[in-house]
């Protein structure tokens, strides 16, 4: 998985090069290859990059929710008792 991250993310890189190479010759073949490498980082690269990080952690630690608050205001002020 590491591997295929990694080569979408060069291909969309070179991709993005090439467009910005090639802007003065052809400028829609230009426009069309820096909006596909663009779409290849961030729609594609990114949530196969989050995807893979994310497995085996528990969603509710990363979460805002009233319990996580109220430990959060409790750490809060201990660390304001102690200065």
């Amino acid at each position: 998985m590491k591997y295929i991250i990694s080569l979408i993310l060069l291909a969309s890189l070179a991709s993005i090069i090439y467009g910005f190479s090639i802007s003065e010759e052809n400028l829609a073949l230009s426009n069309k290859c820096i909006g596909f490498g663009t779409v290849g980082i961030f729609l594609v690269a990114m949530p196969l990059f989050l995807i893979k990080v994310s497995k085996g952690k528990k969603m509710k630690d990363y979460m805002l929710t009233e319990e996580n608050i109220r430990k959060m205001q409790g750490k809060e002020k201990e660390t304001k008792d102690k200065q």
